[in-house]
């Protein structure tokens, strides 16, 4: 469940933060260790569990594919 502040953290220990605009809302995954962060836009009829899943999944993407490009 989401707090009132629009804020949870998920299972993987990443914060997401919801925040609606008009119709649609917007999911930011942010980690705390690499400062980080993704967002993604949905329909506000979506579940923001949906939204935020979504969320974190692009900011795993998107870690992984900075540390490949380290190497």
């Amino acid at each position: 469940m989401t707090p009132p502040n629009g804020k949870n953290i998920s299972e993987d220990g990443y914060i997401v933060e919801y925040i609606v605009i008009g119709n649609s809302v917007k999911a930011t995954a942010f980690d705390p260790v690499t400062l980080k962060e993704v967002s993604v836009i949905g329909a506000r009829e979506l579940p923001r569990q949906q939204l935020g899943k979504l969320a974190v999944k692009k900011l795993i993407y998107m870690l992984r594919k900075n540390n490949a490009g380290q190497h």
